[in-house]
């Protein structure tokens, strides 16, 4: 009998990701004038609207990864193909001046 190779789900990353994606989001704009605000006071505050979309994009990506998996859908792993003979060398081509 075949054994079939059953790979498991990550539901509960993929909730959790999912959850934590949708509070990022709803806190962002729910807040949006006040983290302006405070984004806005310049020094190490400027570096907040990166540093919120990076992790914005990595909790959203993560549960996108996640929800990918569960649904079953992987990307296709293609063979390596190598030539079995290396191809010739063709001679190089000198320049010549015909004088």
């Amino acid at each position: 009998m075949a054994q079939t190779e059953t790979a498991s789900r990550p539901v509960k990353k993929t909730v959790f990701f999912g959850l934590v994606t949708a509070g990022l989001y709803t806190g962002v704009f729910a807040y949006a004038d006040a983290i302006a605000a405070q984004f806005a006071q310049g020094a190490l505050w400027a570096a907040g609207p990166i540093a919120t979309v990076f992790l914005v994009s990595w909790c959203h990506g993560s549960f996108a990864s996640n929800l990918w998996a569960c649904l079953g859908i992987t990307a296709r792993k293609r063979a390596v193909k190598r030539p079995a003979v290396q191809p010739v060398a063709r001679p190089q081509v000198r320049a010549t001046l015909n004088a």
